[in-house]
Parts: structure tokens; sequence; C-alpha cells
């Protein structure tokens, strides 16, 4: 069973009520009209869940779901990028868009869920990075990104606790999941280190290294990564190399 169908069996109770749901239903506050909303202690019950897989997956689909709504209505290019960053299995697809749909209902209280899934995965600086990757990909998915979208996403780069360089690397779309394994010959391998053009062999090497270590599939499983990003590191790892050999080649190292 993928991560997906782990949590949201009982995630589902967040919306319609069930097993657990005495605990997600404290999920759902409710605003001024009435009308459901998340809860400002939402972010902290996710992450009483029982383990970060838990977390990941009902902070993935708030923040997705927030960010298509901070531009305005949410349209069908948001949710089909949604659908393939994260590769939402079609038996979970139901109870996954519930939760969508109620997260969505206002573009607030997005931040306690980007501040606990960066402190919960502190540890895994890649695996952030390529969350917010994904969500530039989703933001983009409907045209240009917006002043609100921007704001949305440096937010949750702040409660990722991303440098600059991981910020560049997520916007120009280096982290994204799913990415493509192979580099074109326009594409920057600096960029995908993440250092300028003339940065120090030493650095270079150095930097190489700490990437491949923060990307290595093993690595990321041991962090209590979710498997379908762990699925995706290959990918990642194989555009590392990419890069490192271009520059190796370059500089004749």
């Amino acid at each position: 069973m993928s991560f997906w169908g782990k949590i949201i069996g009982g995630v589902t109770g967040f919306v319609t009520g069930g097993p657990i749901g005495g605990l997600l239903g404290a999920l759902a506050g409710h605003a001024a009209d009435g009308g459901p909303r998340l809860g400002p202690n939402a972010a902290n019950l996710a992450s009483m869940l029982g383990s970060k897989e838990q977390l990941f997956a009902i902070s993935v689909v708030v923040l997705s779901a927030k960010l298509a709504k901070c531009d305005g209505p949410v349209v069908r290019a948001e949710i089909d990028a949604f659908k393939r960053m994260f590769r939402i299995p079609p038996e979970n697809m139901r109870d996954v868009a519930a939760l969508f749909d109620e997260a969505r209902e206002t573009a607030q209280e997005f931040e306690p869920f980007a501040d606990k899934l960066g402190e919960a995965f502190a540890d895994n600086r890649a695996m952030l990075e390529d969350v917010l990757g994904a969500l530039f990909q989703i933001a983009r998915a409907d045209g240009p990104l917006t002043r609100g979208e921007v704001r949305f996403l440096q937010r949750v780069q702040v409660g990722f606790g991303l440098e600059a360089r991981e910020w560049e690397r997520a916007r120009d779309g280096h982290a994204r999941p799913g990415g493509n394994a192979g580099q074109a010959p326009g594409i920057d391998a600096y960029a995908v280190l993440g250092l300028p053009a003339n940065a120090t062999d030493e650095e270079v090497r150095a930097t190489w290294r700490k990437l491949m270590r923060e990307n290595h599939p093993d690595a990321l499983a041991s962090r209590g990564v979710p498997k379908e990003f762990i699925d995706r590191a290959s990918n990642k790892v194989a555009e590392i190399n990419n890069a490192w050999d271009r520059i190796k080649r370059e500089r004749k190292l």
C-alpha cells in the first residue's frame, strides 16, 4: 500500500467522519459564516498522527490546494499538476480529492503546515527542495507566477528552512519530482549544483558530494521519506552526476 493509502483511510474522518474522526475532525474549524475550513491547530494535530509519512501526505495536499487558491479560483490545470507531481494512486484519489477540496476553501492558514513539514524533515533538505519544486510546477500550471504565488512560495521556503540556492534550483525546475534524468545541452550544470560558474574546484567537488549524500535513495529511506519520493531519487542523482561530469570535462579535473 502506498503512503497515501495508509494515511488517507484515516484522514477521511477529516471530512466525512470515520473511525478516528474524533481526532481528525478537530482538524476542521469553522469560519464566521459557519462554513468548514482548516482550523488554526490543524498542522499541530496532523503532526501528532504518528508518522512523518502521515504529516507529509496531509501537508502536501493542504499546501498544494492553498497555493492553487491564492491567485483566485482553482482551475483544472492546477489540479492536474498536483496529481502529476505527487502521483496519487487511483484508488486513493477520491479521499485525497476530498481533503484537497476542504483545504482550498481558503488560501489562509497554510503557514503552520510549511513550518511543521520543515521541522519534521529538517534533516532532509533535498526532499523539502523537491516539494518546493513541485509547488512551483503547480503554481505555473495556469500561467506565469503571480505576486501572490511568489509570496506564498517564499513563505514555504522560510518554513522549510531552505537557502537561496535551494530556492533557485526549485524555481528553475532542477528539483522537481519526476524530472528528466538526462540533461539537455542548454542546462546550466552549475545551476543544477546551485553554484556560480566561478566556484573553485574544491567547492564544486564538495557540493557534488554533499548533494549525492542528500539524494541517495538509501539515505532518503533511512530518513523516513515517502516511497514515492525515493522512487524519483535515481533521476535526481543522475542529474547531479551529469552536471558534475560536464564540469569535470570542462575543467579537465
